[in-house]
């Protein structure tokens, strides 16, 4: 796929999260990336707004320079932006976010090819709570299991940018050794939730039924308390070859 054509999905996918009736993201909240396949990414540009994103609302950004700028030395903050502009494939693209550093973390360590980062009103009543991310750590019904995962990976609050990414990256290797695969979702704790997806489709599929399962656990708190899944059961559902064939169906649903 050229490069213009993954803009174009990305694009799309950044409007579809951005829906204002949706709730996952306001004014200039959230960002979007994809994979170009030839060691660049294109990533949301500071400032810009999912819902009315354009062409120019995005940057491509050469991913080997900030994996560079990660494994080096802290930086401040007039570094950072030194530095992000530094990594752009072309200087009159406007300034990456700076988050850009926890997209490409995603793209490199996480295995995702797309990858959407919200800040969505129903998954940060929980995570803004004093439980944090611990309800999520537990599965209440068997299509969060299909779509999100066995389990998310979550990451404690830190300061957004070099720190967070930093954080994220020693998460991912974590999860990575503890279940020997990539996670889908990423929860960061006061910040939002993060869909590490192999298609533009299957990130918009994470994030909203990450919204759905956080309104249940909203109204199980309601109601006494969540009833979660046995193990032994979401282990089952996660292993169970219609449910893998009906995650990549899913993940193509919208192509």
């Amino acid at each position: 796929m050229s490069a213009e054509k993954i803009l174009h999905e990305l694009i799309a996918l950044s409007h579809e999260l951005g829906r204002e009736d949706r709730q996952l993201a306001i004014l200039g909240e959230g960002n979007t990336s994809a994979d170009i396949g030839d060691g660049t990414f294109w990533v949301k540009a500071s400032g810009s707004q999912l819902g009315t994103i354009g062409a120019d609302g995005f940057s491509r950004v050469r991913l080997a320079a900030i994996l560079e700028l990660l494994a080096g030395p802290p930086l401040n903050d007039e570094q950072i932006a030194a530095a992000l502009r530094a990594a752009l494939v072309d200087q009159n693209h406007r300034q990456p976010s700076v988050e850009t550093f926890l997209h490409a973390l995603c793209l490199a360590e996480g295995g995702a090819r797309w990858v959407g980062h919200t800040h969505a009103v129903a998954v940060n009543q929980i995570l803004c709570s004093r439980l944090g991310a611990k309800p999520f750590l537990g599965h209440l019904f068997p299509d969060a299991i299909v779509v999100c995962g066995k389990a998310p990976a979550v990451v404690e609050y830190i300061d957004p940018g070099f720190p967070l990414a930093r954080a994220i990256r020693d998460e991912l290797r974590r999860f990575q050794d503890a279940h020997g695969r990539s996670p889908k979702l990423l929860l960061m704790v006061n910040h939002g939730p993060i869909a590490l997806g192999q298609t533009a489709t299957e990130v918009l599929n994470i994030m909203l039924m990450a919204n759905k399962w956080a309104q249940i656990l909203w109204g199980t708190y309601a109601l006494g308390g969540p009833q979660f899944m046995p193990e032994h059961e979401v282990t089952r559902i996660d292993s169970r070859l219609d449910e893998h064939y009906r995650r990549q169906q899913l993940s193509s649903a919208r192509s």
